[in-house]
């Protein structure tokens, strides 16, 4: 698992119903015992400055058009991440860093 991959995550409150996440940790903690992601929705916020949009696309594995929520951020245990179904590109993964900065303070 690597930062921008699209998984399956089962957080608390869902009845263990799977849910997709984007992974927003670098990479260089991959053996980490916890992985910070922010949860995926297909429901749709007009909230252009704390949620990217993404087209469902073989890539990204997404079936329906969904939205990155940089205010939902949380990091569970891996044993919480399920499998890897898509990773967004370098330019899509730029963009919801920049969101992600500006949501936590540091890019104002």
């Amino acid at each position: 698992m690597r930062r921008g991959n699209v998984v399956l995550v089962a957080t608390p409150g869902d009845y263990g119903k799977p849910r997709p996440a984007l992974i927003i940790q670098t990479s260089m903690f991959s053996e980490h015992p916890s992985v910070t992601v922010c949860l995926v929705t297909s429901h749709k916020l007009d909230a252009p400055l704390f949620r990217y949009q993404v087209e469902p696309h073989a890539d990204n594995g997404l079936a329906v058009t969904s939205w990155v929520q940089t205010d939902k951020i949380m990091t569970l245990p891996r044993q919480k991440i399920g499998t890897v179904i898509g990773h967004l590109s370098e330019k899509q993964i730029s963009e919801v860093t920049k969101l992600l900065a500006f949501w936590i303070g540091i890019a104002d």
